[in-house]
């Protein structure tokens, strides 16, 4: 619950802002309490090589964040601040910073994964060594941990009563944005030994990607703007959401991951229009508290992702034989680089390589290929999504690849098997969507192009494809598969029955 209302307990001389996955200045719960908690404020953000060492050098990711925390660096030095930025250990680098500037107090808003957890509980406590508090607050969601129970007190494992519930407490008071500006005089520049321009990629470590090519506006205006636009079209959601071909979804998933926008500030809209009887924005409500969803299962559940491995919420499911070997890591190649003949699934593939973005509905028709036509592990596509996914969220990635793995909390049954083909016929019915980004298909007519092995000989020929050569055949056979899977599923549902 955000305390606005409520008294300081105490006044600081000076304090630290760490941001982190919260980077703007307009309601920010962290540094609303920041700002009237200290007579002082300085600003941090570290480039964590804990998090960054392992990634590759090229990461739309970092490069998101490094140009939004120029915008950020800009918008607090229009206020009298500025901003710190460190590329170290930040486990080590928070406490020596605020030891060497002589704070009373750290603030961060909150981050509930693992890791975050593991890091905030070691900085805790080298702060304490050296005096200094800590305070973190809520952010990343509208409700979190356990703000939204059943009525005895227990977490929910089913999406429908939860979302019943959220709403039902739902109120103005938490979509209520904090007033930074009001407090913004706290804010103080840097001392002139750490005041230094946001650094390049190149001095972190990292390269240029592609982001500027794509439409990922990074900073506080480039969500605005995002956000305006989707706003203006928001009514159709419902409609147009499952179309890849469609500007449907709002394109903020690597915004809110990274907070350049509030999430109260897109709940409170979505709410008020959906009280109106928009019937888009009810839907897009709806995709905001899935992620409040995953974020508590994440905190309940902790044994879905620990000590850096991911489990099934329904353990009988981790008693699946999947396939392992030479022949599943060349299954799995052919997903990951879009050769899996399947048009729908490797043009979805294809997207997520290039761009770092995938449509949602084509996450769930990818997911369900991976496990239920190729009889590979989930947690193989975890790991994918979470190397290339610009909105990578840990709780809603497990949570995501759970629910189409059927392995999760109020996940899909596990005899729902997506026909690549059908959804294909269905959600790209044109194939717009499939001649963007297999290019060598694109001479092919709608109704040939879902699935190119039917096509004639004649219809192949004018359309310069050979099949095997120019575009894969298909690597399994959908049919078959599916029969394989309810069997592979089956068996181990009865070993957990006999247990």
């Amino acid at each position: 619950m955000p305390p606005i209302l409520l008294a300081v307990d105490k006044i600081y001389p000076k304090g630290l802002m760490w941001f982190r996955r919260d980077l703007r200045v307009e309601d920010n719960a962290a540094l609303y309490h920041a700002l009237r908690s200290c007579r002082q404020l300085l600003c941090v953000f570290v480039f964590d090589r804990q998090i960054l060492d392992p990634l590759p050098r090229a990461d739309r990711r970092v490069e998101f964040i490094r140009e939004s925390l120029v915008a950020l660096d800009a918008e607090l030095q229009a206020f009298g601040g500025g901003l710190i930025v460190r590329h170290a250990l930040a486990v080590e680098e928070i406490p020596a910073l605020a030891h060497g500037l002589e704070v009373q107090a750290v603030f961060a808003n909150r981050d509930d994964e693992p890791d975050a957890l593991a890091r905030d509980a070691q900085v805790l406590g080298a702060l304490a060594n050296v005096g200094v508090s800590f305070h973190t607050y809520k952010d990343t969601s509208v409700f979190d941990r356990d703000e939204v129970l059943t009525k005895t007190g227990q977490p929910y494992t089913v999406f429908t009563p939860y979302k019943r519930a959220w709403l039902a407490k739902l109120d103005d008071f938490y979509l209520k944005p904090y007033p930074v500006r009001a407090y913004a005089d706290a804010l103080a520049p840097p001392p002139a030994a750490h005041r230094a321009p946001v650094p390049s990629l190149a001095e972190i470590g990292f390269e240029k990607t592609n982001l500027s090519e794509l439409e990922i506006p990074p900073g506080s205006a480039g969500a605005a703007a995002l956000f305006e636009d989707f706003f203006q079209r928001i009514d159709r959601y419902d409609s147009a959401r499952n179309f890849p071909a469609v500007r449907g979804p709002s394109y903020l998933g690597v915004h809110l991951r990274f907070g350049t926008i509030s999430v109260r500030q897109l709940a409170g809209v979505a709410h008020q229009l959906s009280l109106q009887g928009n019937p888009g924005a009810a839907t897009w409500l709806g995709e905001l508290i899935w992620r409040d969803f995953y974020f508590q299962i994440l905190a309940h559940f902790p044994h879905v992702h620990s000590n850096g491995e991911s489990k099934s919420f329904r353990p009988e499911y981790d008693r699946i034989q999947w396939h392992h070997g030479k022949h599943a890591d060349q299954l799995f190649a052919a997903w990951c680089e879009g050769r899996t003949g399947y048009p729908l699934v490797d043009a979805a593939m294809r997207q997520i390589n290039q761009s770092g973005y995938m449509h949602n509905r084509l996450r769930m028709v990818v997911a369900s290929f991976l496990c239920k036509d190729l009889g590979l592990d989930w947690r193989r596509g975890e790991r994918y999504f979470a190397l290339h996914l610009n909105d990578f969220e840990l709780a809603s990635n497990n949570g995501g690849w759970q629910w189409a793995s059927s392995s999760g909390c109020d996940a899909q049954p596990y005899f729902r098997i997506f026909n690549p083909v059908t959804q294909s016929e269905r959600f790209d019915p044109e194939g717009k969507f499939i001649r963007r980004y297999l290019p060598e298909l694109a001479g092919l007519a709608n109704g040939a192009i879902h699935a190119p092995w039917t096509a004639s000989p004649v219809e192949l020929e004018a359309a310069g494809i050979e099949l095997g050569k120019t575009y894969p055949m298909p690597i399994v056979d959908h049919a078959e598969a599916r029969e394989k899977t309810l069997q592979r599923y089956g068996v181990a549902r009865a070993k957990a029955l006999q247990k």
